[in-house]
């Protein structure tokens, strides 16, 4: 429905249905804010998928290790933020950031209103989200970790491989499948990112938070332009498609 509607003068409201050919898609890759969105979309993705990556890895392998004392301790609290719901999580962290009353500022004795100036907003909003994900690549590459066989590590350490050598040469490519599955559900799931941009930033200050899920929310639901929002949905289905198709390509030539 919504592909088709993209190709339509689509108003609910007013009751209007009218075929406009690929207009939609003329006005949506020559809208400066779309491509505004993308780029913040982008950015966004590639920040979350690499920290949920190597913070997720990085506190795993530590858990699976001897680095860490009361491992059912910290996995309890790396995963609850994860279970905890995104729109609760983001209007703790939107009173958090707040110049007047917030921890942000009297832990770093800065002075910022970081959800209100354009140098920080973005990333104000990249930092929550990181820190309520990671916990779900702690959980997959523990139980990766867990699954690899010991005969392989055994035999590295008779070898005299230092830690650092058995890490990188056996324990990261074993986990290849665990690190292609994280990198993909996170792509799919941060380039539609939206509930935190709302809470927090409204897409502001302009256009600085503003996301492609956010500008079809905005175009939708605030707008009712139902066909260039389901314009701009199917571009970024195609692009999500992509992005993924991408990360198993390039995950295919690695192993070649």
């Amino acid at each position: 429905i919504a592909f088709v509607g993209s190709f339509h003068q689509w108003n609910p409201l007013k009751g209007t249905y009218n075929y406009l050919g690929i207009e939609n898609y003329k006005n949506v890759f020559g809208s400066k804010l779309f491509w505004r969105s993308i780029g913040n979309t982008v950015i966004f993705t590639v920040v979350a998928v690499t920290f949920r990556v190597v913070l997720g890895l990085g506190i795993a392998y530590a858990l699976y290790s001897k680095l860490i004392k009361h491992k059912v301790f910290y996995r309890t609290i790396f995963y609850m933020p994860t279970v905890t719901p995104l729109i609760a999580v983001a209007f703790v962290w939107k009173i958090m950031y707040n110049p007047q009353i917030g921890l942000i500022n009297r832990i770093t004795g800065l002075n910022i209103n970081w959800l209100f100036n354009g140098k920080y907003a973005l990333g104000a909003v990249l930092v929550m989200t990181i820190w309520k994900d990671f916990g779900y690549a702690v959980v997959l590459f523990l139980a990766g970790l867990y699954s690899l066989p010991k005969d392989c590590f055994e035999a590295a350490k008779i070898d005299g491989a230092s830690g650092w050598k058995i890490f990188y040469y056996i324990t990261l490519p074993l986990l290849k499948q665990n690190t292609l599955f994280v990198v993909v559900t996170s792509i799919i799931t941060y380039m539609q990112s939206y509930v935190q941009v709302m809470v927090m930033t409204g897409g502001g200050p302009g256009t600085k938070t503003y996301l492609s899920t956010y500008l079809i929310f905005n175009e939708a639901f605030e707008k009712y332009n139902f066909g260039y929002a389901s314009a701009v949905s199917f571009t970024m289905f195609v692009l999500i498609a992509i992005f993924s198709a991408l990360s198993f390509k390039i995950s295919n030539l690695k192993e070649m």
